[in-house]
């Protein structure tokens, strides 16, 4: 019987999948169909003074509380849970935190304080003020972690498509996190899923404004920011990405952190698309890829700070 449910579970996934994507709101669907179970969600926290410069916390529901929300938490907490900052993708013009539940719900069942944050989007802004809050956000959660069962000293920065750019910046150019009186040193890791890492000259006509075309800055490419100093990653794609090519973007990128060696992992997936990379972390869809496996392992896994000062060191020498 259980080899035959698995069977009957095969040849119903297809189907499911062209449901949830003719839907008229597919995240919301996934949204639906990703239960919430032991996980605790505090929504509507404002890390800046703008609408849009707002973020949710999830987290296992295990983990206890400490101190009043919204309020700075201690910088220890024995036992505290990794803490992962997500940024979702839209192409930098659309895009809410509410259409991404499933994450972090997915992450949180993982045992992983999860963030997911908005940020300013075109036409109310251009490059690089979406950094500004990215890098806002992230040193909200560094200083808010332990509130919510959370270490931030095992904080890390993810984000898919335009939201793996902002990720990817954030991690890579310390100007941003500069701003907030840190560096990248505090993230523990990355994570880009379908990023854009090195798109110049623009062809998307949406995305150029967004960058000031054709006067782009250079240095808005995160991968011109790679140095031996960068933050580990863990770079996953599509392998038959038709929006954000995976080898120009993951795979150069992946070849110039290795060339400073920084420690990289890639996972490319054959049966995922640019968008549905994302939508494989929901559970309705997690058949297509082992996303949240993987993301949920190098999260993890991660070694604290000490040790990866020390690996870092040893592997220099």
């Amino acid at each position: 019987m259980p080899r035959l449910s698995r069977t009957i579970a095969m040849l119903a996934a297809p189907a499911l999948l062209a449901l949830v994507l003719a839907a008229c709101s597919p995240l919301a669907t996934l949204n639906a169909l990703t239960p919430a179970g032991d996980v605790q969600r505090t929504a509507g926290l404002a890390y800046g003074d703008g609408p849009r410069q707002q973020l949710d916390v999830y987290r296992p529901g295990k983990l206890a509380m400490r101190g009043t929300p919204g309020t700075p938490g201690a910088l220890q907490a024995p036992g505290a849970a990794p803490v992962v900052v997500f940024f979702y993708g839209g192409n930098w013009v659309s895009g809410q935190r509410d259409d991404y539940a499933f994450i972090g719900r997915a992450l949180a069942a993982r045992g992983i304080v999860t963030v997911v944050a908005d940020y300013r989007l075109y036409p109310q802004v251009r490059y690089p003020d979406f950094l500004t809050d990215a890098a806002q956000a992230v040193a909200w959660a560094r200083r808010h972690a332990a509130q919510y069962g959370g270490d931030p000293q095992r904080l890390f920065v993810m984000g898919h498509s335009a939201g793996a750019y902002n990720a990817a910046m954030v991690a890579l150019d310390p100007r941003w996190l500069a701003a907030q009186g840190m560096t990248p040193a505090v993230l523990r890791g990355w994570i880009g899923l379908a990023g854009p890492y090195d798109f110049l000259p623009i062809e998307n006509t949406t995305t150029r404004p967004v960058f000031h075309f054709p006067d782009t800055p250079p240095d808005s490419q995160p991968i011109r920011h790679v140095s031996p100093q960068s933050p580990p990653a863990l770079l996953i794609a599509a392998r038959s990405d038709d929006l954000v090519d995976p080898q120009r973007n993951t795979g150069h990128l992946a070849q110039a952190l290795r060339a400073q060696q920084v420690p990289v992992q890639e996972r490319y997936y054959d049966r995922v698309s640019h968008t549905t990379l994302i939508g494989s972390i929901a559970a309705p869809l997690r058949w297509l890829a082992p996303t949240l496996d993987d993301v949920a392992a190098y999260v993890l896994a991660a070694p604290t700070a000490q040790a990866q000062g020390g690996e870092r060191s040893a592997a220099r020498r």
